[in-house]
């Protein structure tokens, strides 16, 4: 293996030569308190921290951040932590969608900018994995990924509760009255209870283990509990390998190759994994020049069981996987349905990672015999609604409902759907379609969590609990219901489903990978003839510059200048 020597440190460039500017770049850093014996000759290692004092997810990283660095100074490195923007899911309007690609170009430009030769990516909530690796990818440094971890189990009482999908839950239960307020709060008050990202396995847990699955972090890694001991060690360890990655040049060029995005996505079917996985995943692939078409999740999907018993798919919880053996167990059970070879950061291949991983609870962790599902938790379907593609988290869908035909309940935006979705005089039966226009990339924007529509209450009266809905929105990967989502090109384009009027009829068909809009094609030319696009919502700022140069779901809602090919030269230093 080839080994870096300490002139060869891209820092080198600030630190080690004799001319003025490395006379500031010395200098100051003394102002800081720091020696020679601390930075010369030695990787410098970039903590991008997504810390933040309104991120609960996140509240443990400024620990972490410190234990990362015992790890760095361990290894013989000099740690520089440097903030990032926070994408807080739970407070952040209208969407954390809407700022992920923000996310990535700060830190590539961090990156760049800066005397870094490696970096410790620090993320968890959400939408900080893809950004955080999407502008690493784009950097190409050597760069290895601490996932925050989940929360703890919730409680209401002896009741388990698990983070968006209970709420959800018992929510519907309030509106159809079944419980009340003091409930309501005694829910509130125990559902999240330390800190971490959710503790189901909705996007958070998705995209830390698919990140662990492309070999970007420390086997085990993205199972452990944020309050856990093992996470603040994990994070010294991290933070030690990243030291040794700089003297290897193990950039993520070597790990981030189309085999590796073909383990995050078998992973991600195993789990019963978020939907958001489709975009984020080819966001990720694309920075690395991998094309990775909708279609292979589904190739994949139908030779990948579901093995983790974890909701809204399952019974369990985070918590409840990690004991019973966690990712690496998980992933031992895929055998040849992961690419055994695989480069990951610790310099050795996944196979190698994964010798010795056991499963301690056969339940939680299911083996392919005893599996949840024989397919993988996402459906990709085409058809004249979604000519460009869409998805369904099947596993947690009513099976009753996986082929079904009926007529449309349009809603034109939220604020419409908000305004009527309770209203008794709504024209609504159990067999109706629930359409949500406009809430894409470009129409809300941002692309918000608004696909699992709401059940019409004068439904949840009856009983009802699931319909089909469709929208060109994301959802929440803690819910649940029979949510096709992501459908492209969304209405705000002018794709099929901005031509959808109430009453028709639309069949869905997932065993088929289907999605129709059962109308003759003169009547659509009719309706394509008299659709006006709206105007962009920003006209200023970063919304404006959003507007311009978003891409759609199918290619990972990625910006297309970001999207290309082709090397940034270093910065002057002058």
């Amino acid at each position: 293996m080839r080994r870096v020597q300490p002139e060869q440190l891209r820092s080198h460039r600030w630190y080690g030569v004799k001319d003025l500017r490395a006379f500031g770049h010395r200098s100051r850093t003394k102002q800081m308190g720091y020696g020679p014996e601390d930075y010369a000759g030695k990787p410098v290692i970039a903590i991008v921290n997504t810390w933040s004092d309104i991120n609960p997810c996140h509240t443990h990283f400024r620990q972490r951040a410190e234990e990362v660095k015992r790890g760095v100074w361990q290894a013989g490195g000099f740690p520089v932590e440097l903030p990032a923007i926070s994408l807080s899911e739970p407070f952040q309007k209208p969407s954390t969608m809407l700022y992920r690609n923000l996310l990535a170009m700060e830190t590539e430009e961090l990156l760049r900018s800066y005397p870094i030769d490696g970096a410790v990516l620090m993320g968890g909530c959400d939408k900080t994995t893809p950004g955080l690796v999407m502008g690493a990818t784009s950097m190409n440094l050597p760069a290895i990924y601490l996932p925050g971890g989940p929360m703890l189990k919730g409680r209401w009482g002896s009741t388990v509760l698990g983070s968006g999908s209970d709420v959800w839950k018992y929510w519907d239960a309030k509106r159809a009255g079944e419980i009340g307020e003091c409930e309501w709060e005694g829910i509130e008050n125990g559902i999240a209870r330390s800190p971490g990202h959710c503790m189901t396995m909705g996007t958070a847990s998705t995209m830390t283990s698919a990140a662990e699955a492309l070999g970007l972090t420390l086997p085990g890694a993205a199972s452990i509990p944020a309050a856990f001991s093992d996470h603040a060690r994990m994070a010294t360890a991290t933070g030690r390998r990243a030291v040794e990655m700089v003297w290897e040049d193990l950039r993520l060029d070597q790990i981030l190759t189309p085999t590796a995005f073909d383990n995050a996505i078998a992973v991600v079917m195993a789990l019963g994994g978020s939907t958001n996985a489709a975009i984020h995943l080819v966001a990720m692939a694309r920075r690395a020049g991998v094309e990775l078409p909708l279609i292979r999740f589904d190739e994949i999907a139908r030779r990948v069981p579901v093995l983790a018993n974890i909701r809204p798919s399952g019974q369990y919880l985070m918590e409840d996987f990690y004991d019973a053996g966690g990712l690496r167990a998980l992933m031992g059970l895929l055998g040849d349905r992961l690419d055994q070879v695989a480069t990951t950061v610790t310099g050795r291949t996944l196979g190698e990672n994964l010798d010795g991983a056991r499963v301690h609870d056969p339940d939680v962790i299911r083996d392919p015999e005893h599996a949840l599902s024989d397919e993988g938790g996402l459906a990709v379907l085409w058809g004249s609604l979604a000519p460009s593609g869409c998805v369904v988290k099947h596993t947690a869908a009513s099976p009753n409902l996986l082929q079904h035909t009926g007529p449309a309940v349009v809603f034109d935006g939220y604020e419409d759907l908000a305004a009527r979705i309770d209203d008794d005089g709504l024209q609504v039966s159990e067999d109706s379609v629930l359409v949500l226009q406009g809430a894409g990339p470009l129409g809300a924007p941002g692309m918000p969590e608004w696909g699992m529509l709401p059940i019409p209450r004068k439904l949840l009266r009856r009983g009802v609990t699931d319909m089909v809905r469709i929208s060109d929105a994301r959802m929440s990967g803690t819910s649940y219901g029979t949510c096709v989502l992501h459908v492209a090109p969304e209405a705000h384009v002018g794709g099929p489903l901005a031509l959808v009027r109430d009453g028709d009829p639309i069949r869905l068909d997932v065993p088929g990978r289907r999605l129709d809009l059962l109308l003759d094609e003169d009547e659509l030319v009719r309706r394509r003839a008299d659709w006006k696009p709206r105007p962009q919502p920003y006209v200023r700022g970063y919304g404006q510059l959003f507007s311009r140069h978003i891409t759609q779901a199918d290619s990972g809602c990625d910006f297309d200048f970001l999207a290309q090919p082709g090397e940034i030269p270093e910065p002057a230093i002058h």
